[in-house]
């Protein structure tokens, strides 16, 4: 397959969509002349013109909720957001609105509509640009999240997203837009509800996702030279998550350790810990660990960055205490 860049992935995958489905248009800051911030949309404004490429004030609130509107009357929007720190602004849109507005039509009204853009620490952007948001959002019925990390999962799962006929937020990450992957030239699907394996082993499972994804595997090829087999979980979807894939992991395994960027606290890693430990409780040979953001908001110092997100030592170290404890 060819290589291509994560921000080419996730244009080829509107760009199917868009010519595929003439309701689907893009919207959002810097979307049409600029190209994107991060230069996903390069050239979309030049193949689908102005009515379907939209560039928009710095209003977040207001954007969305013209999307939500389009969205319940029959288009199918696409927003980008610069980040996703910015849509707190919108939160009300999303949560009473787009969620929640099958539900209180009693099913005669949808809001198919993909939120997409940058999500969590991207460097030394600061605490007010460095939230990752999964959790949040994955705490609202009504909604499915998706965080990918990689450019092959990132075109099916989009593709997917602006198919499905609910409101699916699309978390990425601005560090990882220059990535390259293998995405083969033919068009392809991925379910939304599905974990991935990215790498088999017998002694112990590592859940993650997002950029988190590339601290787990890189921890699992240190511990592979210490012998320790580890069998590495990308969730990708947060919301429906897929709780077979990880709990037939740990049968298999006997240990769990997740790593991700949220804080600690009614975090993603949470809940996944809760329901192993619920339901898979006699497979267990140890705790259930978790690799997290410190549990205070992101600083500015490059040295108090790398102390805040999880890293592969620790990873590592976490781990080898797993291997090592007894129930």
């Amino acid at each position: 397959m060819r290589q291509i860049a994560f921000r080419e992935a996730l244009r080829e995958a509107m760009q199917e969509e868009m010519r595929r489905d003439e309701r689907v248009f893009l919207m959002g800051e810097e979307v049409a002349e600029y190209n994107g911030a991060y230069k996903v949309s390069q050239g979309m404004l030049e193949e689908f013109g102005e009515k379907r490429v939209i560039d928009t004030p710095i209003a977040e609130l207001g954007f969305s909720a013209i999307a939500v509107g389009a969205a319940q009357n029959g288009l199918r929007p696409i927003v980008e957001f610069m980040t996703w720190n910015f849509a707190v602004l919108p939160l009300d849109q999303i949560l009473n609105t787009a969620s929640k507005m099958l539900a209180m039509s009693g099913g005669q009204v949808g809001c198919p509509i993909v939120f997409r853009g940058a999500n969590g620490s991207a460097g030394q952007l600061g605490a007010q640009h460095s939230t990752a948001f999964e959790s949040m959002y994955a705490n609202i019925p009504g909604l499915k999240v998706i965080s990918v990390s990689n450019p092959y999962d990132a075109k099916g799962l989009l593709k997917s997203a602006i198919r499905d006929d609910d409101p699916v937020m699309f978390m990425e990450s601005e560090v990882m837009y220059g990535d390259k992957g293998e995405v083969p030239e033919e068009e392809y699907l991925l379910p939304i509800g599905k974990s991935f394996i990215k790498r088999e082993g017998k002694d112990v499972t590592i859940v993650s996702f997002n950029k988190m994804m590339k601290v787990a595997l890189a921890a699992a090829e240190e511990l592979a030279k210490e012998g320790i087999e580890a069998e590495v979980i990308d969730v990708a979807t947060i919301r429906p998550l897929d709780w077979f894939t990880i709990l037939e992991s740990v049968k298999k395994t006997n240990r769990l350790v997740i790593v991700e960027e949220q804080w600690p606290f009614a975090s993603v890693s949470s809940e996944i810990a809760y329901r192993i430990q619920k339901e898979g409780f006699d497979y267990l040979d140890a705790p259930v660990r978790r690799i997290t953001s410190a549990d205070a908001p992101m600083h500015y110092a490059p040295n108090l960055v790398a102390a805040y997100l999880p890293d592969v030592p620790r990873t590592v170290k976490l781990v080898k205490e797993v291997m090592y404890l007894k129930k």
